[in-house]
């Protein structure tokens, strides 16, 4: 026969004391409401004893907070998004909140249905990366009072609270990096999501091709060829068609991981006569021989940033905190892989 759990009730009748004097203590409010040290400590010793576990979905619908954040990513396995997702976790236990975490592979319908689960769970705020149709879903949000900050990218029509890069200053300056050590026939590999994110960091490398007088070359692998694992045989069939490239330009860390391989497997000399720049560091990226050139985004402020953002609109009691848009600039790492070739 299954255990009755124990109730604060029981701990109050075992010690003949009040429920509320017991919920007090509990929850940590005991030197608040003038409790003695000794009766504070003779309520926690017992239920420590009889190993007393407070019912959490009651707690919250009693209080009207989970204490806990969704944090929803494209692929929580990505190294930026791993690395960025363990800074915030400690940020946000540092403010009382734990947070769940999830990946919605830029894919529509999964973040639909996740963002209905977990608000029908009753979590107190979304970080989201948002994939690209799910603007309607986020402003539902918004409408109901839900706090939500978008990371990342964000929707130009959409009035949401958002952390993200100078995406096209971003490209802009690591393509004038390679321009400045005279590399003039640059191909930009990036996704082709119609995304604010991508967005900036296309127009980011046309804008300094077009301001030297140089010719773009441009490739937008489709986002479900990506996920399919068929990138490499775009970089590939790209460098195929561009013999004369000198440089590439990715626009994320794994599209540059893709194309290294390609580079690898066609003629592993390219990794070294070519210029090489990936958006997003990785750590293999500084033991690469030669060690690779990234664009480094600033993963502690981001998360430093999503949590001043967040704390707000969770303490909130309607719809009138105002939303901010906090953009952020990132640090250029030159390597070896993106030096003037001799």
């Amino acid at each position: 026969m299954k255990k009755k759990p124990v109730s604060i009730r029981n701990i109050a009748d075992e010690l003949k004391i009040s429920v509320t004097t017991v919920s007090f203590v509990l929850n940590g409010k005991a030197k608040e409401k003038h409790i003695s040290k000794e009766l504070t400590k003779k309520v926690l010793d017992y239920a420590k004893l009889i190993n007393y576990r407070p019912n959490q979905i009651a707690q919250s619908l009693r209080t009207g907070k989970s204490k806990l954040l969704v944090f929803m990513v494209e692929d929580i396995s990505n190294a930026f998004f791993s690395k960025l997702a363990r800074i915030f976790e400690d940020i946000a236990y540092d403010k009382g909140y734990k947070v769940i975490f999830c990946s919605n592979e830029n894919n529509d319908e999964k973040s639909n249905e996740l963002i209905t689960l977990f608000n029908f769970r009753q979590v107190d705020g979304f970080i989201i990366v948002p994939s690209p149709g799910i603007k309607d879903t986020i402003e539902n949000l918004l409408k109901d009072n839900i706090p939500v900050v978008l990371l990342d990218r964000f929707f130009d029509e959409l009035d949401c609270c958002s952390v993200v890069i100078d995406n096209a200053q971003a490209s802009f300056d690591a393509t004038q990096h390679l321009i400045d050590n005279k590399f003039k026939n640059i191909g930009f590999i990036t996704t082709a999501a119609n995304q604010s994110q991508m967005a900036g960091r296309l127009s980011g490398y046309e804008d300094a091709v077009k301001a030297n007088g140089l010719k773009p070359h441009t490739l937008q692998i489709p986002f479900n060829e990506i996920i399919k694992g068929r990138g490499k045989v775009y970089i590939h069939n790209f460098i195929n068609t561009h013999p004369n490239l000198d440089a590439l330009l990715f626009a994320t860390n794994y599209l540059a991981q893709g194309g290294l391989e390609v580079l690898k497997e066609k003629d592993p000399k390219l990794i070294r006569d070519l210029g090489i720049i990936a958006f997003d560091d990785n750590d293999m990226f500084k033991i690469y021989d030669p060690t690779i050139t990234a664009v480094s985004q600033p993963m502690v402020e981001i998360s430093i940033q999503l949590m001043e953002l967040m704390l707000p609109l969770l303490k909130k009691k309607d719809g009138s905190e105002t939303n901010h848009q906090i953009v952020l600039k990132t640090e250029l790492l030159i390597r070896e892989s993106s030096m003037a070739k001799q």
